[in-house]
C-alpha cells in the first residue's frame, strides 16, 4: 500500500531565511509522503548565508537551495498545506486544503542568538506540522 503524498509549501517574502529553513527541516525529517517546497513573494535570489550556517549546526545542508518565486513552482500541484512565515499583507493567497501563518520575525537583521531562536522555533513548528494527520 502506497503512502499518500502530502504537499507542503512554506512561503515568506524573500525565500532566503525562514521558508528555506522550514523546507530544510521538513525534508530532513524523512516523513514518508511529505513533499516540502518553499518560495517567496519577492525572492531575493540568494539563500541567506547565516541561514545556511545555522542550519549546518543542526546537520542540515541548505547550501544548494535556491531562492525562488511563486512562479517557479509547478502550478498543477494541489497544496495540502500552505504555511506563511509572518509576512502579513506581503504573503499572497495560495489555495490549499489548510492554511496557517506562523508569524515569525524575519531573522536576517537579528543577532546570532535571536536568529538561532527563530530557527529553533521553526524546527519545532515543522515537527508539529509533520506529525499531524492530514
Amino acid at each position: 500500500m502506497s503512502v499518500p503524498i502530502r504537499r507542503v509549501l512554506f512561503v515568506c517574502i524573500e525565500n532566503s531565511c525562514r521558508s528555506q529553513m522550514a523546507e530544510g527541516f521538513a525534508r530532513s525529517l524523512g516523513v514518508a509522503g511529505l513533499e516540502a517546497r518553499s518560495a517567496g513573494s519577492r525572492p531575493s535570489g540568494v539563500v541567506n548565508a547565516r541561514a545556511i550556517r545555522f542550519m549546518a549546526e543542526k546537520g542540515i545542508d541548505i547550501s544548494a537551495n535556491a531562492s525562488k518565486g511563486l512562479d517557479a513552482l509547478p502550478n498543477d500541484l494541489p497544496w495540502d498545506d500552505v504555511v506563511t512565515m509572518g509576512c502579513g499583507d506581503e504573503c499572497p493567497f495560495l489555495p490549499a486544503k489548510r492554511r496557517r501563518d506562523w508569524d515569525l520575525p524575519d531573522p536576517k537583521h537579528l543577532d546570532d542568538e535571536a536568529f538561532r531562536a527563530v530557527r529553533d522555533r521553526i524546527e519545532a513548528l515543522v515537527r508539529d506540522l509533520s506529525a499531524e494527520t492530514p
